[in-house]
């Protein structure tokens, strides 16, 4: 979602690397495509001119002119100055000594709520929580069939009472269902409305005096940009939210709602949906995003996925194998299948520091049908073949190729290549590594981004 932004930015960075004494007017020029970059990318007006004055204001001062490295320090406030436009806020559910803690999601229709209610469940699973679903969406057609769908895929319990279709009934009597079995969460999934419908809302006043929540999060279509931001404000004003939730933030909308949702409706994001995987949600890190636009990675995030896709004896194995340069056409395959459970290729190399405009520039990203055909081709071979790849002829590469229903020049060229995707599986395979280690890696994570920023 931020590409466009983050590529513009570097831009501007890598101008003012090439001054060699910093001006008032270099000064200027940056700050304009900056403003220009923030408003292009659907930032709001009022926010991106606030920006820019404290980013002047502290540009322009005589330590930063007269510095032995005023683009870095330009760099910086701009980081900082990114920083502040989320606040203080780490993202994830409220602090609460209630039990059970009920989540609210509220929002407009098709925002994703109830995808949403599925993948917070999940999250919360992953805590060591037991939460429990309750749709009071009695109004959209199969709306309660769909959460219990959805809950079915996460493995979590749902509270439907049949023919009952009041939803503050169905509110409290989820709410005594968690009381009496023990469930420490309840996520209620309200219907979409409008602000204005002042009956729905009333509606929804009454469903939060029953449930007493404390978390109320408005579910926002990332896509729809400051139409999203300007909406949470108004439920914010008649209802009260906690935290915002920003759905289908893969998409190729320009990104500005999470850069002025803080500013405009005053409440922190809580967290990002960033795929259609029930894994797809993750608590907001401003300075994991802030590092992602400025080209510095997100070494962290990635840590955090390899740690979900790769147990710890897998990882200690391809370690050893990178190590010893044993690592075979084998070993990729399993590789490739581990790391697609780890997310879209594409945002994986986006979090590895420098990659990201690699990642852009890049003609021909790596698709599921072409890591499909990888596999395929792999597959193909015999383990002697994918253990010892230099003893692949001519006859043997018509054979591999007439197996995987590909050409003999796509053979060729993973053979080609293979030694170039040793190296990209060694960096990937070093987070791999990394993904047991607990304290120990993220202390090296957070060495490879001050490395990057110097």
């Amino acid at each position: 979602m931020f590409d466009s932004l983050s590529t513009r930015l570097q831009d501007v960075f890598k101008n003012l690397r090439g001054e060699t004494r910093l001006t008032p007017e270099a000064i200027e020029v940056a700050l304009r495509e900056i403003r220009l970059a923030l408003l292009e990318a659907d930032v709001n007006f009022k926010v991106v001119k606030a920006f820019v004055d404290r980013v002047r204001d502290r540009a322009m001062g005589q330590d930063v002119l007269r510095n032995l490295n005023p683009s870095q320090q330009v760099v910086k406030i701009v980081r900082d100055e990114m920083l502040a436009l989320f606040g203080d806020s780490q993202g994830g559910l409220t602090n609460t000594g209630k039990r059970p803690r009920v989540v609210l999601l509220l929002g407009l229709q098709g925002a994703g709520k109830t995808t949403t209610a599925g993948k917070l469940a999940k999250w919360l699973t992953r805590q060591g929580k037991h939460p429990l679903l309750v749709s009071t969406d009695v109004k959209r057609p199969a709306a309660i069939q769909q959460l219990n769908v959805v809950a079915q895929k996460a493995g979590v319990r749902v509270y439907d009472p049949a023919g009952e279709l009041d939803p503050v009934a169905r509110a409290r009597g989820a709410m005594a269902e968690a009381a009496n079995k023990g469930f420490d969460t309840v996520i209620v999934d309200s219907a979409g409305r409008l602000h204005i419908d002042d009956d729905l809302m009333a509606e929804l006043a009454a469903i939060k005096a029953v449930a007493d929540p404390s978390d109320l999060l408005y579910v926002a279509d990332a896509m729809t940009g400051q139409d999203a931001i300007k909406s949470a404000g108004e439920f914010n004003a008649r209802v009260g939210v906690t935290g915002v939730v920003l759905t289908k933030m893969d998409g190729d909308a320009r990104g500005g709602a999470a850069l002025s949702v803080v500013s405009v409706v005053g409440v922190p994001i809580a967290f990002v949906g960033s795929g259609e995987r029930l894994e797809d949600l993750e608590p907001f890190h401003p300075e994991r995003v802030v590092s992602r636009v400025m080209g510095m990675g997100d070494v962290l995030s990635l840590i955090e996925r390899a740690e979900q896709a790769i147990d710890q004896d897998q990882a200690a194995r391809l370690e050893e194998k990178i190590r010893t340069n044993e690592f075979t056409l084998d070993d990729f395959r399993d590789q490739l299948k581990t790391i697609r459970r780890m997310g879209p290729l594409e945002q994986i190399l986006g979090m590895l520091p420098g990659m990201g405009n690699i990642k852009q520039l890049a003609e021909n990203k790596p698709d599921d049908k072409q890591l499909n055909r990888i596999e395929a081709i792999i597959g193909s071979m015999t383990p002697e073949e994918r253990h010892k790849q230099h003893i692949i002829n001519g006859s043997r590469r018509k054979r591999i190729a007439k197996g995987s229903g590909t050409s003999v020049e796509e053979v060729n060229r993973l053979l080609k290549q293979f030694v170039q995707m040793q190296k990209m599986m060694k960096t990937l395979g070093g987070m791999a590594g990394m993904a047991g280690g607990g304290k120990n890696a993220r202390r090296k994570a957070m060495e490879m981004m001050r490395n990057v920023k110097r």
